[in-house]
């Protein structure tokens, strides 16, 4: 499929980090935020109690390839200064998900009502920035092309343990044919600070992924008989960590659901 037929953005859809937000605060965007505010830096959540923030933050340090920090906040302060001088953290993702003890009781499309003032922000690197360059190299990208959700897995990878937090890495899979996948290599290498290159390319039973067909979170995308499943490291690996820790509180991102904000994907090229 050539790249003019890849689907990026809607006409008319935000252009800039800011407009994303805006857009999001004002209910226009509930979905999945792929595609938009090209070029601009879009980050997993995790939002935690202060007497965690330690230890999470220790384990962000110890496993960077699924868990990449961008920025994180002073307890109960919403803003995130590096990231975007009007960012409101509470406001400014289209979809949330609340955990308390490690269940998931609520998917609001703000948080406001669930704020306290230990509560900790944490911003880590997206698989989305890396994808502008991937598109940008000619790779298509099945999900994009679907306007669906990437794919994402549970794995039997253990990440390191810092204090309680501890438990499987997850992926997001983007199929590709051979040629392509070397390519991605090389161009997601580039890209540290947003999970870089990938954890694992073909056969998902080595990982643990016994069934490609049924994803943890996101939509089924086919892999076509001269294609290979490629898996990077994701975001979503923070999410899977409550469910086996149960912290007393936790906030996260709902899969696909981004944080857009004013940094520039080529801030964090590194080559």
């Amino acid at each position: 499929m050539s790249l003019a037929t890849i689907s990026r953005a809607p006409a008319g859809a935000p252009r800039t980090g800011q407009e994303a937000r805006l857009a999001i605060r004002a209910g226009e965007v509930k979905g999945q935020t792929a595609g938009l505010a090209p070029g601009y830096v879009q980050g997993n959540l995790a939002i935690l109690p202060g007497s965690l923030a330690g230890d999470f933050l220790r384990f962000c340090q110890l496993n960077p390839k699924p868990c990449p920090l961008l920025a994180s906040s002073a307890p109960g302060d919403p803003r995130l200064p590096t990231l975007a001088d009007d960012l409101d953290i509470r406001t400014d993702l289209p979809r949330y998900r609340v955990f308390r003890k490690g269940e998931l009781v609520d998917e609001p499309f703000d948080v406001r009502a669930h704020w306290r003032d230990d509560l900790v922000t944490f911003v880590l690197g997206c698989s989305f920035s890396f994808e502008d360059a991937l598109v940008e190299g000619g790779i298509e990208l099945r999900h994009m092309t679907m306007n669906a959700t990437v794919p994402m897995y549970r794995t039997s990878i253990a990440t390191a343990a810092a204090g309680p937090f501890h438990g499987p890495m997850v992926v997001s899979m983007r199929p590709m044919k051979p040629a392509d996948a070397i390519r991605a290599i090389q161009i997601t290498t580039r890209f540290p600070a947003v999970h870089g290159a990938p954890v694992h390319i073909g056969k998902p039973e080595l990982i643990g992924i016994k069934d490609i067909a049924k994803p943890d979170w996101g939509d089924v995308v086919p892999v076509h008989d001269d294609e290979i499943p490629v898996f990077w490291a994701c975001g979503v690996t923070p999410q899977s960590v409550v469910m086996t820790v149960k912290p007393e509180f936790c906030i996260t991102h709902y899969p696909g659901s981004m944080l857009v904000t004013d940094r520039r994907n080529t801030e964090f090229a590194i080559m």
